[in-house]
C-alpha cells in the first residue's frame, strides 16, 4: 500500500479557534473539574468556571499591557498549571504563544524573540527571568518579563491581571474571537539539531482540530467517566500542548508534573488513568522493575513473568489479525503473574493507569508488549513539530505493535517512491515563520516531506523504519537503519543509550552508554567492586550479548561489529538529548569523535 488516508470525523466553524473549546466546556458543566494543581502533598481541584475566570483576567492584563492580537507573547517555565493559564490567556487576548524550553540557553532565547518578535515573556521564576534578561540584552527595543511564581508585585502574574482593571468584557471578547482556525496559534520552534531552529506557525485549526477529533479516535481513553492524566513532557512540545487541548474538550483531569524527581511521588498520588509519555520513561520502568526483582532474589520469576506478558502480549496481537490467541496454558501462566508481578508494574505508573501514549521517538515492540501484558496498553503515535501531534496513532480497538498506528482524521499519508513519508491534511503546520525557502523546500504540492522512512501495510498501519538524514552508507555502499539496532541494544538493563555508526567506514559500530542505576544494582547483585565500568569483562560480555540481540534482527552487513562503551551518560545539560529525551545523534558524534576514529583505527 502507498497512501492511507482517515476521514476528518469532527468539523469546526471557519471563524472559530481554540478558546471556543473552553467555553464551550464552561458553558455546558462550568463545575467541571479541568486541571488539578498540587499543593503540598495534596491536589487542588480546579473547576472550568475558575480556569476561565483566571484566563479572563490574565488575557484583560495583557490587553491592558498593550497586546493587541497576532503579537507575540513567548513563555519559558516548566511543565505547569501557570503555563496552562498563561497560554490561555495568551489566545484570549488574540495573542501567538512562543513557547522555549526551560533549559535553553541565553542565545537560544536570543534566537527565539528575534525571529518570533516576541517582546513580552512569562517565566517561571527568577532564574530563568536572569536568563532572559541576559538574552535581551543583546536586542533592541524594550521587553517585559512577567515572573509566573508566586508574588504580587507587577511583574507578576497577580499583578499584570491588576493591569487589565479597566478592561471591558466586550474588548476581551473582541480580540478573543479575532482569529480563525487558519490563524497562527503558537510558533513551536525545532529543535535545531543542524542550523539555526526555524518557527513552525501551528495554526489554532491545527490544535481544535486535533482537540475534537482525537476524543473519537481514543474514546475508551476519553469517553469514559473521570479521566484524569498527569503531563510531564514539557509543554514547550507541541505534543504536550496539543493533547492538552484535546483534554479540555474531552473533560480531563490534567494535573502536572515539574521535575523528575517528582514524578514517582505524583503518579502514585494523582493516580491518572492514562499517561502521555516518552519511550524513555518506559525503558526505566522496565529496568527498575527488573532491578528491584532481583535484588529481592526474585530475578528468575521477573524473568519468566516478563517473558509471559510479551507472549500473552503477542498472542493477542495474532488474534486481532486472524491468528490463534493466547493459549490455555499461557492465559493460566499470565493470570498467575497477574495475581503476583503485574499489579506493581501498574501501581509505578499510580496504580489506575490502563492505557498510554507513547510518542517523540520510536518503542521497542518488546517494551509494548510487555507493559500490554502487564495491563497497560501503550498505543504509540507518530509526528512531528511540523504535523502539531500524531500524524497517526494506534487505537485500542485497531492496534498493531510495531506500527505508529492509522493516519489521524483528516490526514493522508503517503510513502514516496524512495520511501519517504509524505503527510497532508489537518494537523500539517501552515510553514516556517519568515522563512519562506525552509517551507518551499519542505513540501512537495501540499504533501509535507517528513524526512523519514517508512512503510504500510495492507491495512493502512504506518511502520517507520528509520530517518532519511540517519541511514548509514557503509563503505561497501550498504544502507543501514541505525533505529531498530539501537532500539534493541537498548533493551538491556544497563545500556541507556546506544548511538550506531558507520556513515563510510568498512563495518558498523556502535557507541554505548550506561545506565548507573541499574550498573549500581547489577554489581551488588554479583558482589562486584563499587565503581564497576563498562571495561569490567562481565560487563562487555552483557552489553556484547545486546549487541549480539541486535545483530540477530538485521543482514550480516549491517551488524554491528565493534562497540565502545564512553564514560558518561548524555543528558540534556550535556547538550546530547533534546528536552523529550531524543538523542541529537550529530551533537554526539561530534563531540565523541575520537572514540569514533578508535574503532576504526587498524
Amino acid at each position: 500500500m502507498r497512501e492511507s488516508a482517515t476521514d476528518l470525523l469532527v468539523r469546526l466553524p471557519a471563524d472559530s479557534n481554540v478558546t471556543d473549546l473552553l467555553l464551550q466546556m464552561h458553558q455546558k458543566d462550568p463545575s467541571r473539574v479541568l486541571y488539578a494543581v498540587k499543593n503540598g502533598t495534596e491536589w487542588e481541584d480546579v473547576t472550568a468556571d475558575r480556569f476561565l475566570t483566571e484566563v479572563s483576567r490574565l488575557a484583560k492584563g495583557l490587553i491592558g499591557s498593550g497586546i493587541r492580537p497576532g503579537d507575540s507573547v513567548a513563555v519559558m517555565s516548566r511543565t505547569s498549571y501557570e503555563w496552562t493559564v498563561a497560554d490561555m490567556a495568551n489566545w484570549f487576548a488574540g495573542a501567538v504563544t512562543i513557547p522555549i524550553y526551560e533549559t535553553s540557553s541565553p542565545s537560544q532565547v536570543e534566537w527565539i524573540l528575534a525571529d518570533s518578535g516576541a517582546r513580552h515573556v512569562f517565566v517561571e521564576d527568577e532564574r530563568k527571568a536572569a536568563v532572559v534578561q541576559a538574552a535581551v540584552s543583546a536586542l533592541d527595543g524594550e521587553f517585559s518579563i512577567w515572573l509566573m511564581n508566586d508574588g504580587d508585585g507587577a511583574d507578576s502574574l497577580t499583578g499584570l491581571a491588576a493591569a487589565g482593571s479597566s478592561v471591558s468584557d466586550d474588548a476581551l471578547e473582541a480580540a478573543r474571537s479575532t482569529a480563525n482556525l487558519e490563524d497562527t496559534a503558537s510558533m513551536v520552534y525545532t529543535s535545531g539539531t543542524t542550523g539555526r531552529p526555524k518557527g513552525c506557525e501551528i495554526t489554532h485549526g491545527n490544535f481544535a482540530l486535533f482537540g475534537v477529533n482525537i476524543i473519537e479516535v481514543l474514546p475508551e481513553m476519553l469517553k469514559v467517566p473521570n479521566p484524569t492524566t498527569l503531563m510531564f513532557l514539557p509543554l514547550a512540545h507541541v505534543l504536550a500542548r496539543a493533547v492538552q487541548v484535546g483534554c479540555l474538550h474531552a473533560g480531563v483531569k490534567v494535573g502536572h508534573s515539574r521535575s523528575a524527581s517528582d514524578l514517582m511521588s505524583d503518579l502514585k498520588s494523582f493516580s491518572p488513568t492514562f499517561l502521555l509519555a516518552v519511550p524513555r520513561i518506559f525503558e526505566k520502568i522496565y529496568t527498575g522493575a527488573q532491578a528491584s526483582a532481583e535484588a529481592a532474589g526474585k530475578g528468575k520469576a521477573f524473568a519468566a513473568a516478563s517473558a509471559t506478558a510479551i507472549a500473552y502480549s503477542e498472542a493477542k496481537d495474532s488474534a486481532a489479525r486472524g491468528g490463534r490467541g493466547p493459549s490455555v496454558a499461557l492465559s493460566l501462566k499470565h493470570k498467575l503473574f497477574d495475581r503476583l508481578f503485574y499489579p506493581k508494574v501498574r501501581a509505578v505508573l499510580g496504580g489506575n493507569a490502563e492505557f498510554a501514549i507513547s510518542g517523540a521517538s520510536a518503542l521497542s515492540p518488546t517494551l509494548a508488549h510487555f507493559f500490554r501484558g502487564c495491563g497497560v496498553t501503550v498505543l504509540e503515535g507518530y509526528g512531528l513539530t511540523e504535523t502539531t501531534a500524531p500524524a497517526s496513532v494506534n487505537q485500542v480497538a485497531r492496534t498493531r505493535v510495531g506500527t505508529v498506528g492509522l493516519p489521524m482524521p483528516g490526514t493522508t499519508i503517503r510513502i514516496a517512491d524512495d520511501g519517504e513519508v509524505l503527510v497532508r491534511g489537518a494537523v500539517v503546520f501552515k510553514g516556517y515563520h519568515r522563512n519562506p525557502e525552509a517551507t518551499a523546500e519542505a513540501f512537495d504540492g501540499d504533501w509535507f516531506r517528513t524526512g523519514d522512512v517508512g512503510e504500510l501495510d495492507d491495512a493502512g498501519f504506518l511502520r517507520i523504519t528509520g530517518r532519511k538524514k540517519d541511514l548509514l552508507v557503509t563503505a561497501g555502499g550498504k544502507n543501514v537503519a541505525p533505529g531498530p539496532l539501537e532500539e534493541k541494544i537498548r533493551e538491556n538493563r544497563l545500556v541507556s543509550q546506544a548511538i550506531v555508526v558507520g556513515e563510510g567506514r568498512p563495518f558498523v559500530s556502535a557507541l554505548i552508554t550506561l545506565d548507573d542505576e541499574a550498573l549500581e544494582a547489577w554489581s551488588r547483585e554479583n558482589g562486584a567492586p563499587t565503581g564497576v565500568a563498562g571495561d569490567d569483562p562481565r560487563v562487555q560480555q552483557i552489553l556484547q550479548d545486546a549487541v549480539d540481540a541486535a545483530n540477530a534482527t538485521v543482514s550480516r552487513a549491517e551488524q554491528i561489529r565493534k562497540f565502545t562503551v564512553l564514560p558518561k551518560d548524555f543528558t540534556l545539560e550535556s547538550g546530547h538529548l533534546t528536552a523529550t529525551l531524543k538523542l541529537r545523534r550529530n551533537a554526539v558524534i561530534a563531540d565523541y569523535s575520537d572514540e569514533v576514529e578508535k574503532l576504526y583505527a587498524k
